[in-house]
């Protein structure tokens, strides 16, 4: 069930658009209810969201499936969503993903043991300019070499 603070919060998005136009808030409200769920979206909570905006549920279901902030399984506490497009390949993330992969002992779309760090390969993040980079929860991380990664993950732990 959306709680009465995320209906709040929902609300607040929702009056930033034109008067029946409720649906614009899709993505954000998303995200205030998966932040509320464990970081975790289910089949309800998106048809919770579907009947909070008066939405089909399959067009809900599209934007959630669409984006890649979205999480359908268990993640950690910190979610690294690393870029893998055109201007961070070029720019040697494949091999700072293995790097990372092998620090955390986890291949990317897994979880640390202890639950706290996740990974995962993305498209882009919009920071060309900074290839490449990494997200962390909301948190941008740009220009990256093996050791801003190190420590950048063991301020994590």
């Amino acid at each position: 069930m959306i709680s009465i603070r995320a209906k709040n919060q929902i609300d607040v998005w929702i009056a930033k658009y034109p008067k029946d136009r409720q649906s614009s808030a899709v993505m954000q409200a998303l995200k205030i209810v998966q932040a509320e769920n464990k970081n975790i979206l289910s089949a309800s909570i998106i048809q919770e969201v579907a009947d909070y905006l008066d939405m089909p549920d399959i067009v809900v279901q599209e934007v959630a499936t669409f984006y890649e902030n979205y999480n359908y399984k268990k993640v950690g506490k910190y979610v690294i969503r690393f870029c893998h497009n055109i201007s961070c390949m070029l720019n040697g993330a494949d091999d700072l993903i293995k790097h990372l992969e092998n620090k955390l002992g986890v291949k990317t779309g897994e979880v640390t043991l202890d639950g706290l760090i996740s990974v995962k390969k993305v498209e882009c993040l919009g920071a060309c300019v900074g290839a490449p980079m990494f997200q962390i929860n909301e948190k941008y991380f740009e220009n990256l070499t093996i050791d801003k990664i190190d420590k950048i993950v063991d301020n994590l732990k």
